[in-house]
């Protein structure tokens, strides 16, 4: 029997179903899977897909292109940003076009705007983007530049990344291999990964905010460093920090906190500027988080985005390129070799170098923190212990009011602590250093008062054995100039001190030295450890005790003519007599009584956010 047409149509739609299967599973079989190497080297560009690391985390990255009204401008940024090599990942373009200004002058008619207008979105809307999604979002007024950066990204997760251009920019084409190197080696490597790095700017670094701050100069093997301005020429921006930006924004607009930040430039454009501008808004939270952002260094002007400056809010006239564009012709070294995170050097608003993590644990991690310390003549010992937060971070603005920058201090273990050092304060970790250094366990009541006194005894030896003065002070006292007293010593003493505001300064002298031994040491922690009250169980008295008993000249401080107390009793006071050298309180006082009284003798420095009012340079 012949077969039915339906019986040879269901045979031949088989044959060519086993067909297809068959070539499908030989493609796959000779494609590599995706995690075999990383995706640049292995995707098509003709078919990109999500960007997946060494590790296989995938991420995302999105380009937000920020125009106004320059089409040949726009135009150059685009055909850049499309000449760059994506190596296969998929990539997508997000083109925010503000909306021109209605002006009242009449300088240009409404049809001319019009038709301005009509060109860019019909150049956008023609322009090819084959490595991901292009969006065009087209304001229906105009916004400014302020709100073009705010509004222009909303991270869906922490793996989603925003390279955000102006118009005005160019990039290199080895722009992107670069940023997903940064990606990879500073964000996705644990080893290299710090929560304190909000992103990476690929402009050459040119200018310092900060008033009187020093030359931006770098040493010739720096290629990447950390520095806390954002890089609006080029900025990438990590999704949890631009997050928390947005958040710590939206509050203070919402209470009417301008960004003013004293000492920086840039406090000036905005009160100049206004909301036209953003960067003092972000300049301001960086300053309050103590962030930083990755920038490169590369020689004869060099840089991965150039900025051609040409006219419109930030320029009144074109300027013409900030640098040279590198690119495969120009490069004379590996772009993609990238140091380990505790090479690299990180520098402040001035462009001051700022030395992070500096916790001492143990007592030869202290001679190296001591040798860091800059001044080498004499160190302050600070204790913490005990003083409210806000309070420590008063006294730290005083410290860079007045240029100083030797010091270190004391406290138990806290995050508070952890989070000093991690912004460059040089701190002691009482607890493990006293567990290192195998100390007595002390069975009293009062063990942090303790450890605190037993570590201030072998800083004091540590100190006197490098060839340091060293003063010991406690945090409820505040220095009013950066000298102190050090400009009378007499000579014939090796100790100074003040029992009422517990100040101890032990000269560096051979004699100190012999004194100032473990035996010494062990007596201290032993009369601490017997005292019946507060009144006598603080260092600086238990001191002073026992070189009476063994006979040794110190002098005391003429407190009348060196301090201050703002305690109750002296609340009629509200200016610092010449020649003051320190303020003093109680341990015993409110920290808003605190606060008010430092107000009225314009000694609380601290703003909303328990951060200096002010950035203060001094040149190095």
């Amino acid at each position: 029997m012949a077969p039915t047409p339906k019986r040879s149509f269901l045979t031949l739609l088989l044959l060519l179903s086993l067909s297809a299967l068959f070539l499908f599973s030989l493609y796959h079989s000779s494609t590599p899977p995706l995690h075999a190497s990383p995706s640049f080297l292995t995707q098509n560009p003709c078919n990109p897909t999500s960007q997946t690391t060494n590790d296989n985390k995938i991420f995302t990255l999105t380009i937000k292109v920020l125009a106004f009204n320059r089409i040949s401008s726009l135009s150059r940024c685009l055909r850049s940003l499309s000449g760059a090599d994506y190596g296969g990942d998929r990539v997508n373009l997000h083109v925010y076009i503000d909306h021109f200004r209605v002006l009242e002058d009449g300088s240009a008619s409404l049809d001319e705007k019009l038709n301005e207008s009509q060109r860019i979105l019909d150049f956008v809307d023609g322009f090819s983007w084959r490595f991901g999604e292009k969006l065009v979002h087209y304001r229906t007024g105009n916004v400014g530049l302020q709100a073009q950066w705010l509004e222009a990204w909303w991270p869906s997760s922490d793996d989603e990344f925003a390279f955000v251009v102006e118009d005005d920019l160019e990039v290199s084409p080895l722009y992107y291999k670069f940023l997903r190197g940064l990606i990879e080696n500073y964000y996705y490597n644990a080893s290299n990964f710090s929560p304190w790095i909000y992103g990476a700017s690929l402009q050459r670094p040119r200018f310092v905010p900060g008033k009187h701050g020093n030359k931006l100069e770098l040493d010739s093997d720096t290629r990447i460093f950390l520095y806390q301005l954002v890089g609006t020429w080029g900025q990438l921006l990590f999704p949890r920090h631009w997050k928390e930006f947005r958040l710590w924004y939206d509050t203070h607009k919402a209470k009417d906190i301008k960004p003013f930040l004293q000492g920086m430039v840039t406090t000036g454009w905005y009160k100049k500027m206004g909301e036209r501008i953003w960067t003092p808004w972000f300049i301001k939270f960086i300053h309050s988080h103590g962030y930083f952002n990755l920038y490169t260094s590369f020689p004869h002007e060099r840089a991965l985005s150039v900025s051609h400056r040409d006219a419109g809010v930030n320029y009144r006239k074109t300027a013409g390129p900030d640098s040279y564009l590198l690119d495969k012709n120009s490069l004379d070294f590996d772009l993609l070799e990238m140091q380990p995170l505790s090479k690299l050097k990180w520098y402040d608003f001035c462009f001051r170098q700022v030395l992070p993590d500096r916790v001492v644990r143990s007592i030869n991690e202290l001679g190296s923190v001591l040798h860091s310390l800059q001044k080498l003549e004499t160190v302050i010992l600070v204790s913490v212990h005990k003083v409210p937060q806000t309070v420590t971070r008063n006294l730290l603005c005083h410290f860079e009011r007045l240029n100083i920058v030797n010091y270190i201090l004391v406290g138990p273990k806290s995050n508070f602590l952890l989070g000093l050092a991690r912004r460059g304060h040089p701190v002691i970790d009482a607890d493990q250093f006293l567990d290192n250094m195998q100390a007595r366990k002390f069975k009293t009541s009062s063990i942090e008062l303790m450890k605190d006194i037993s570590v201030k005894a072998y800083v004091v030896k540590k100190a006197l054995e490098l060839g340091y003065n060293i003063w010991v002070m406690d945090g409820n006292t505040l220095p009013v100039s950066g000298d102190l007293f050090l400009d009378s010593i007499n000579p014939s003493y090796d100790f100074y001190f003040e029992n009422t505001f517990k100040v101890l300064l032990v000269k560096s002298s051979s004699s100190a030295k012999k004194i100032w031994v473990e035996d010494l040491i062990n007596k201290v922690a032993l009369m601490g450890e017997s005292s019946k009250g507060n009144d006598d169980r603080n260092f600086v008295y238990i001191v002073t005790k026992l070189l009476e008993q063994m006979g040794v000249k110190n002098k005391c401080i003429d407190k009348m003519s060196f301090d201050l107390n703002i305690d109750a009793s002296n609340r009629n006071q509200t200016s610092l007599a010449d020649g003051k050298k320190m303020v003093f309180w109680s341990y015993d006082m409110d920290t808003d009584v605190i606060r008010k009284r430092l107000e009225e003798l314009g000694m609380w420095i601290v703003d909303g956010d328990s951060s200096c009012s002010a950035v203060v340079c001094h040149q190095s």
